[in-house]
């Protein structure tokens, strides 16, 4: 089946809300969805470096609030790109 989206047309909340459509109606069936051999590879050699100790996890609140730090110092990634694009266009 071919579905002609008008990208062109949609704003980014659009697509974004197609998307999470997508991905709503992908989570109801996700015994469907086939998966790769290779994920299992990935997982395995995860989990025997979890056995070795070789691998290092850390809290996920904690990651959250490095993330919020490092964002609030160096701004944030969409702050970045315009501050960028302001600079090209001046060239």
């Amino acid at each position: 089946m071919e579905i002609a989206l008008p990208l062109d047309r949609m704003t980014i909340e659009d697509k974004f809300r197609v998307l999470e459509n997508i991905w709503d109606s992908l989570k109801r069936t996700p015994k469907d969805i086939p998966v790769p051999a290779w994920h299992a590879d990935v997982l395995k050699a995860r989990e025997m470096r979890v056995q070795e100790g070789t691998s290092v996890y850390g809290d996920w609140a904690d990651a959250k609030r490095r993330i919020r730090e490092r964002t609030e110092r160096t701004g944030s990634y969409m702050d970045n790109r315009q501050r960028a694009w302001r600079g090209h266009k001046q060239d």
